[in-house]
Order: C-alpha cells, then sequence, then structure tokens
C-alpha cells in the first residue's frame, strides 16, 4: 500500500465516480463527522458520481439515502438499491420515500429470508457470545452478527460462525463491525456492476478505470482487487495482516478523515 501522495495526478484527472464503504471509512464511531459530509457534497458539486456500497441494511441506509449527496446506496453487500429522486425516473415513489430495487425477485427473498434467520439463531446458539446485529429489523436479504459495534467477539468465534454460516451454503464476510451473510451471487463488486447498469445503462468494467473504490476492511477485498484505483483509508492497518488483496494506497488519517483526503485529492487534479 503506497501513500495517498503518490497516487499520480494524471490517473485521478480520469475519475468520474466513486464507490465506498460506509462503516469506518464514511463514519467515525459510527457517524458521519463534518469533513466526511462536505467531501461528498464538494465529490457531486464536482461532478463526479458517489455511490456507497455496504453491508448495512437497507432500513438503516434510508434516512443516509436522503440525507446525503450521493447518487444511491447499495446496502446489504450488493443485494439491494436506494436510489435518489434526480437519478432514476421514478426514484421517488408516491409517499415521496426512495426507489428500492432489489437484485433477487420476491419469492427468492422471501424463501432466503426464512433460510437465514434459522442460521442466525444456530449461531447464536452454537457460538458463545454471538448476537444478532442490533440493526437486524432493517434487513431484508441477509444476517448480521455483530463482532466489534456493541460487543466483540474474539477471532476464534468469528471464524466459527463464519464456518457455520459456509456450511449452510451462504456467503459470509467480515466488515469491520459485522459478519455478515447472505444466500446468492451478490456482493459488493457484483452490486457496483449492478447499480451502475441500473443508473446509467452502462457496463462498469468497461470503465474501471474512471472509478475510485474508498474501504476499510477484509470486505472490501473484491473491491482492492478489481479496481486499479483502490484506496484504504488508515485504519485497514487493523486487518492488515489478513488481506489478501490490498488497496493501492492508503491515507494518512483514519475513517471520515482519510475519506476526506481522497476526495480532497481528487478536487485537486485540475
Amino acid at each position: 500500500m503506497q501513500e495517498l501522495t503518490r497516487w499520480p495526478r494524471k490517473a485521478r484527472q480520469g475519475i468520474t465516480g466513486v464507490f465506498t464503504d460506509i462503516d469506518d471509512t464514511l463514519t467515525t464511531e459510527g457517524a458521519i463527522t463534518p469533513d466526511a459530509l462536505q467531501a461528498l457534497a464538494d465529490l457531486k458539486s464536482a461532478g463526479l458520481h458517489v455511490i456507497p456500497v455496504t453491508g448495512r441494511p437497507v432500513g438503516w441506509s434510508e434516512p443516509f439515502a436522503q440525507a446525503w449527496p450521493v447518487d444511491a446506496i447499495v446496502a446489504e453487500n450488493g443485494a439491494v438499491a436506494l436510489l435518489s429522486g434526480d437519478m432514476a425516473t421514478h426514484a421517488l415513489t408516491d409517499g415521496g420515500k426512495l426507489s428500492k430495487r432489489y437484485q433477487q425477485d420476491e419469492p427468492t427473498r422471501v424463501a432466503n429470508y426464512a433460510r437465514m434467520q434459522q442460521v442466525a439463531a444456530r449461531i447464536v446458539r452454537d457460538v458463545p457470545g454471538a448476537v444478532i446485529s442490533q440493526d437486524s429489523p432493517g434487513r431484508e436479504t441477509d444476517i448480521a452478527i455483530d463482532h466489534s459495534e456493541f460487543v466483540h467477539l474474539p477471532p476464534a468465534a468469528i471464524a466459527q460462525a463464519v464456518q457455520i454460516m459456509q456450511a449452510e451454503g451462504m456467503n459470509a464476510t467480515v466488515s469491520s463491525i459485522h459478519i455478515n451473510g447472505w444466500f446468492g451471487a451478490h456482493n459488493k463488486l457484483e452490486g457496483a456492476r449492478w447499480i451502475v447498469r441500473e443508473l446509467f445503462g452502462r457496463d462498469l468494467d468497461a470503465e474501471l478505470s474512471s472509478w475510485v473504490y474508498v474501504g476499510d476492511s477484509t470486505n472490501d477485498q473484491l473491491m482492492f482487487e478489481a479496481f486499479e484505483h483502490s484506496v484504504g483509508v488508515a485504519n485497514i492497518r487493523r486487518f492488515e495482516a489478513e488481506l489478501l488483496h490490498k488497496p493501492r494506497y492508503i491515507t494518512l488519517g483514519e475513517r471520515g478523515a482519510g475519506f476526506a483526503e481522497v476526495a480532497a485529492a481528487l478536487l485537486e487534479r485540475a
């Protein structure tokens, strides 16, 4: 991982959009800081697309999709997206609510939801100290076990929870705060590809060099591997030994301050 100051100005000049994680990337201690919020606004004002991609639930994401200057939020590790009103013809419904779009059809979601609750119950029963994440009421397409938000699970317990999910046929990833599990082929990278098709009718793979991804943990590895321009905020050092695919660059600041550094680097590219 090179210092962000090594990111060539010429490379930055070609960036047209930013994908970013939320927890411990945009947020600090669970809340977005003024510098990170201003960075989002500055990027949008400069004409860049900004799309957070998170493991957080769609219900938790709704107020942020409404309040933050972003094109959309892709939640639940790529399964569902919230679109802002200016990004789609029918993005706002009659109640003024955000448009919600899914990768899976409703019968599939209903069947998977029932199966996932059974797996969650097994993990809580079999893994000492495991609890369902407090944001679970807003989840529709995955489950989350808290390991660092309100409780602390040791590495062995985290690994056991992941093993149970995988043994049940689920995908499993570990973020900076949660262990997420779901049924289906989606993930953060597939979610990014999907939302670019949904919003712009374009193929993300054909324009990867025009986007940057910013993240902070092991569940960002697919994005770090795929994006030529990838940045880890400084707190990614916590996971460095576990990363098979690391970001190309790393910020000096942690969390929201690190994201603000990335925005500043993009805005000074002219």
